[in-house]
């Protein structure tokens, strides 16, 4: 099945940002008075549900806004977050084939327009960033309204356990992809397809045209 309308996730999806997440973490975990990451408990946390991993870090519901606000605040300083390899012609190719694109992220707008550059990130017709306390699902149904977009015309394309939950919760299919923060067992209880490699994406399409 052909979509008309493909959202994105950023981080973990779109943007290669774990090594510097991992670094924002432990310097988070200091602040806030939270638990560190260890590199030894990547690969459990990995398989690990969103609401797992809060509560293995003993991070107050309370706090998240005020960590999500400081990691923001550091990744607008940061250097060198990339793009995975072959994401912009990834988008290309979409764009030329008549998908519309969105962009669904807690990061920054600021942030996610300096990793992407200009003409990449210009490629989103529907663009919704920043932290909200009301998880992604509310954001994606408002997305779509904007969009004029029904529910089974849309796909959303994430690296993280909540992002299925959220999409499915809406009626919208949900691809994983294979190179971001969540092990793929996990995404795969929520996965309508599923992605290994950037070029897995535009091939859905492959055949379809505006």
């Amino acid at each position: 099945m052909s979509y008309s309308f493909a959202i994105f996730d950023f981080d973990g999806t779109l943007a290669d940002s774990f090594p510097f997440f991992m670094h924002a973490q432990r310097v988070l975990a200091d602040r806030h008075g939270f638990s560190r990451v260890e590199p030894t408990e990547v690969e459990s946390l990995r398989r690990s549900s969103v609401a797992q991993i809060l509560a293995r870090s003993r991070l107050p519901a309370w706090k998240l806004p005020l960590v999500a606000r400081d990691y923001r605040a550091m990744m607008r300083d940061a250097t060198g977050v990339p793009l995975f390899d072959g994401i912009e012609p990834m988008l290309g190719e979409l764009a030329e084939r008549g998908v519309v694109l969105g962009l669904l992220t807690s990061n920054a707008r600021d942030n996610v327009e300096r990793v992407m550059g200009s003409d990449a990130f210009a490629r989103f017709a529907h663009i919704e960033c920043g932290m909200s306390i009301l998880g992604k699902r509310p954001r994606i149904r408002a997305m779509l309204r904007r969009a004029g977009v029904a529910p089974a015309d849309a796909i959303y394309i994430g690296d993280q356990d909540s992002d299925g939950e959220a999409a499915n919760a809406e009626g919208v299919a949900f691809g994983a992809v294979g190179w971001g923060y969540g092990a793929p067992e996990l995404l795969r209880l929520h996965a309508k397809h599923e992605f290994v490699h950037v070029q897995d994406i535009a091939a859905l399409w492959a055949g379809s045209t505006s």
